[in-house]
């Protein structure tokens, strides 16, 4: 099969497409063939081994997993024969590494859904992505609660933009930071106010917001404290050693290994997201569609920052 390989640290060239040997499905477990992939800012991490922390998970001196990937969506190719609950031909979507490949192992019990017909495989492979950061940072590392008044800067990425109607599919008022160009996007995904980045200043705001979460990682708690309410907490998608020990007058900073949390749990929440496409609550949005050859280009795109929503690969 035709994978996209990383063997050293690196810019987004260092990753090469070429054959490798295909995955067999042992007990358990099912064989997808992949339709689509998202490029993600952990990727990136994990392909350039930056920041330093990223490499505790994906290795110390070169990447610990050649092939890439964590988001996927395709179609059931194989199944163990103590599977039950897939079939050949069923349309799934899901989280297991290696997804830069044309076939994917994944564990049956685990992370992957059957898909409707109505969604397709980018949006559902964004969604795997996207959502499964979104509501467990927000249900879970938040407690969040109906009612709360939500900040979510970097509102048009691919975790912001899920956030926004996660938080508002969770009865929360929300308020969503972007550039220009955005604002009308995010508003259309429910938010119920904007803030232009290069406008305003959100941090200057004054102990409004019981949550921050900071999609992209691109503020910091110490900014940010001043706006939250006395009891309020930031949350981030950038790992700091320190970050977990940080608080001030009550508030508090937490980062959350999102993508770390056992298959199963993982499994769960994609059911409720789909569920939540399906009933029109939650869209998924897609920057720009890439082929497998062109991956170096799509991480380009993450590394960017100006990312809409999900880099899609798709997968020949």
């Amino acid at each position: 099969m035709l994978a996209a390989v990383v063997e050293r640290y690196g810019p987004p060239e260092v990753l090469t497409v070429r054959e490798v040997a295909t995955p067999k499905p042992g007990p358990g477990q099912i064989l997808v063939r992949t339709h689509a992939a998202v490029a993600t800012p952990s990727d990136v991490a994990f392909r350039s081994g930056k920041p330093w922390i990223a490499r505790l998970f994906s290795g110390l001196f070169k990447p610990r997993l050649p092939i890439l990937g964590d988001a996927f969506a395709g179609v059931v190719a194989e199944v163990a024969a103590d599977v039950a609950g897939f079939s050949v031909g069923d349309r799934v979507a899901g989280s297991a590494f290696g997804a830069y490949a044309q076939f994917v192992v994944v564990d049956a019990a685990a992370a992957v859904v059957r898909l409707p017909g109505s969604i397709g495989f980018g949006e559902a492979a964004g969604l795997s992505d996207g959502g499964l950061t979104a509501l467990p940072f927000l249900r879970d590392t938040g407690l969040l609660a109906p009612g709360q008044h939500v900040l979510v800067n970097g509102a048009s990425g691919s975790v912001g933009s899920t956030a926004i109607q996660v938080a508002k599919a969770m009865g929360a008022i929300v308020t969503g930071v972007a550039s220009t160009r955005n604002l009308e996007l995010v508003r259309s995904l429910g938010a119920d106010r904007v803030i232009d980045y290069t406008a305003e200043d959100f941090t200057a705001a004054r102990s409004i917001y019981d949550i921050i979460f900071d999609a992209f990682g691109t503020s910091s708690f110490g900014r940010c404290s001043g706006a939250l309410k006395p009891n309020g907490i930031y949350l981030t998608t950038v790992p700091s050693l320190s970050l977990a020990m940080l608080r001030k007058s009550g508030r508090r900073a937490r980062f959350s290994a999102t993508g770390l949390r056992p298959p199963a749990e993982k499994g769960r929440d994609l059911q409720q997201l789909v569920g939540w496409v399906v009933a029109g609550r939650v869209r998924i949005v897609v920057d720009r569609e890439y082929e497998l050859g062109e991956i170096a280009a799509a991480h380009a795109l993450v590394e960017t920052g100006r990312k809409i929503g999900s880099a899609v690969v798709r997968i020949p």
